[in-house]
């Protein structure tokens, strides 16, 4: 029996039936795709031209705006089929967050085609030296995801003036996004890693190049410009969202790959098969309701947080740790449930044509992401006991 195609708590949005459509496609190629170690081109525009690019674009933008279930969901069947691509959706999708926050004039500018595909890192790895109207960016960036089919590209920057970096009011070095076209920057070949493989997530690196002020942002400290539920939505905790959500949809995956192979594989000297065996159907019950729970838990704290940014200008810090705390559940949960179907897939799942491997490693690399890292808990916890934190990345 596999797994519904995701449980909504509203309506479908169509990007989900897209990606549920390009599924089979996206499972086939899978190898294919660990061996380029990127998301080929022409997959790219399939899942551009479905939309699932644009789930945060706001509409005035030609974006779709979508609900953070509904962009949850799409993610979810999209990894459910290839954890490497929906990773690679995920990052495109969330970036363009920065849609938001930039001047109208330069987000028209950036966001205009509708199969433009946006990617980044947000972490502050560039020097940006304030020149006039304009920053003069040099850094190289690791983790860009999906870089080599994107037309724009991010990453996080200190800033400088008069040869000192600049601080803000809290003490925190000034650190904002700096926007650029795709043509500007040079990728490095750095992606040989265990999981993951297929997200192309090699270095980006920029020298002396100038980006105008107005393409710039900062999640931390900038107001969006667009007055949708969306972008009152924290920022972090999206990003944490698209995380979680291919965690799920990869887990999801793993599991119906062993109830399909248990149904057929026995293990030697045996003439039952291994759904058949006492000890692995009462495992893989056990592996479900964990993963069913997981997944409840998570929409939970979906639910509750976007009705927040419905009726609410601001949302409480206790509501983001709340929603940070069930993604990073979700993520190492879906960790642990793909590890333990890895074992049980015994020897068959030791070759690279395995299913079950492929999960158990892409699962694994996603815990290494710093907004579901196991950090989380500690920053999270500090809040539980009302200690004083910077919850500024919360």
């Amino acid at each position: 029996m596999r797994l519904d195609k995701g449980v909504t708590r509203q309506d479908p949005h169509p990007t989900l039936s897209a990606a549920i459509a390009l599924q089979p496609e996206l499972a086939a190629r899978a190898a294919e795709m660990e061996d380029a170690r990127r998301l080929p081109a022409d997959l790219a525009a399939k899942l551009a031209e479905a939309g699932l690019f644009r789930m945060v674009t706001p509409f005035e933008y030609g974006g779709l705006e979508c609900s953070p279930i509904q962009i949850v969901n799409a993610v979810e069947a999209v990894a459910e089929a290839n954890a490497s691509a929906g990773w690679c959706v995920m990052i495109g999708a969330t970036t363009a967050m920065n849609a938001a926050y930039m001047s109208p004039e330069m987000a028209k500018q950036v966001y205009d085609d509708p199969l433009t595909i946006t990617g980044g890192v947000f972490a502050p790895m560039g020097k940006a030296i304030v020149d006039g109207d304009d920053y003069i960016v040099t850094g190289r960036w690791q983790w860009g995801s999906g870089s080599a089919n994107c037309t724009w590209l991010c990453g996080g920057a200190m800033l400088f003036e008069d040869g000192q970096m600049k601080m803000l009011p809290s003490g925190r070095p000034d650190a904002r996004m700096m926007v650029f076209p795709a043509s500007e920057t040079e990728l490095h070949d750095t992606w040989h890693v265990m999981g993951l493989k297929g997200t192309g997530s090699g270095d980006i690196s920029v020298e002396g190049i100038r980006v105008p002020k107005s393409r710039s942002v900062s999640l931390v400290t900038d107001i969006p410009h667009v007055s949708g539920a969306l972008y009152k939505f924290p920022a972090f905790g999206l990003l944490s969202l698209g995380v979680a959500a291919t965690a799920l949809g990869n887990a999801k995956g793993a599991l119906n790959t062993f109830i399909e192979l248990g149904s057929i594989k026995k293990s030697q000297g045996s003439r039952k098969t291994l759904g058949e065996r006492g000890v692995i159907q009462a495992e893989t019950a056990e592996l479900m309701a964990k993963f069913r729970a997981a997944r409840a838990y998570l929409y939970d704290e979906i639910d509750q947080t976007w009705d927040v940014a419905q009726h609410s200008d601001e949302i409480p810090v206790e509501r983001r740790a709340a929603l940070r705390m069930a993604c990073t559940h979700m993520v190492r949960t879906g960790a642990d449930i793909c590890r333990s179907l890895y074992d049980m897939g015994g020897g068959a799942a030791l070759f690279e044509a395995s299913d079950l491997q492929r999960r158990f490693r892409d699962a694994h690399a996603m815990t290494q992401h710093i907004v579901t890292a196991p950090a989380t808990w500690e920053l999270t916890g500090r809040l539980l006991f009302g200690l004083e934190t910077d919850a500024s990345m919360i």
